[in-house]
C-alpha cells in the first residue's frame, strides 16, 4: 500500500509520460484502470469539498505524516498538470489527537494565505531538518520563523471556526471512506485506491479527472 512507502520518488517525468500514453488511448480501447483496483467509486450521492463547479482533486493529508511529506512535491507536480476546468485542494486529516494541531495549523495558514510558501517548508522542517514540530506552540514558532504573525496564527488555529471546520472535514473524510494518508479523492466520486507508486497515483488521478471533464 502506498501509505507504507518510505522512499520519496525524485523523478516525476516518467509518470507524466506514462499518463500521456494512457490518456491518449483511442475511443473504445480498454480503460487502463479499473474500479475496485486502482480506484474506487464512492457511494452516491456525490460529496464534494467545495461548490466551485470545477472538477476537484483533494489530497487528504497531515503534516504529521511522513508519507505525506514524501508525496508533497509529487502533489505539487500533479497540481501543475491538472487541465483547465480542474483544481487541486488540500484537506487535513484529524485522525488522532496528535494530528489535531496540524489540521488547525493548516486552517490558519490557509486563512492567512501563506500555504503556498509554507506547505513544503513545514514538511522539510519537521522531517528533513528534524525540528520538534508537534504542538500548537511549536507550530506557531515555525510559522513565526516564516514571517507569519504568531498571535494571529494562534487566534485562528484555536478558534471555534477552526473547530467547526475540523468536525465537518472529518465527517466528509469518513463519507469518502479514507483511512490513510496521503489519499486522493476526485470530484467527491472516486478515491484513488491500490497503487504501486506515487507516479501511478498521479496517473490514475489525472485519468479520472479527464474522464470527469469529458462527461461534463
Amino acid at each position: 500500500m502506498l501509505k507504507r512507502m518510505t522512499r520519496l520518488r525524485a523523478i516525476f517525468l516518467i509518470g507524466g509520460l506514462l499518463l500521456a500514453s494512457a490518456c491518449s488511448a483511442q475511443p473504445g480501447a480498454a480503460a487502463p484502470y479499473t474500479d475496485g483496483n486502482e480506484y474506487v467509486t464512492l457511494p452516491a450521492p456525490q460529496q464534494r469539498y467545495s461548490s466551485t463547479g470545477k472538477v476537484e482533486v483533494v489530497e487528504v493529508f497531515s503534516y504529521g505524516c511522513i508519507h505525506c511529506a514524501q508525496f508533497a512535491p509529487v502533489a505539487e507536480e500533479l497540481r501543475k498538470q491538472l487541465p483547465a476546468g480542474a483544481e487541486f485542494k488540500l484537506m487535513p486529516a484529524p485522525f488522532s489527537a496528535e494530528w489535531l494541531p496540524f489540521a488547525r495549523a493548516y486552517y490558519a495558514a490557509d486563512q492567512l494565505k501563506v500555504v503556498d510558501r509554507t506547505h513544503l517548508a513545514l514538511f522539510a522542517a519537521k522531517f528533513g531538518q528534524n525540528y520538534p514540530i508537534n504542538s500548537m506552540d511549536e507550530l506557531a514558532d515555525f510559522y513565526a520563523r516564516e514571517g507569519v504573525d504568531r498571535a494571529a496564527f494562534m487566534r485562528i488555529a484555536t478558534s471555534p471556526e477552526a473547530t467547526a471546520k475540523l468536525k465537518s472535514d472529518l465527517a466528509l473524510i469518513q463519507k469518502w471512506q479514507v483511512d490513510g494518508t496521503p489519499t486522493i479523492v476526485v470530484n467527491g466520486k472516486y478515491r484513488v485506491a491500490t497503487v504501486h507508486s506515487y507516479d501511478e497515483m498521479v496517473a490514475v488521478t489525472l485519468w479520472l479527472v479527464k474522464r470527469e471533464l469529458a462527461g461534463k
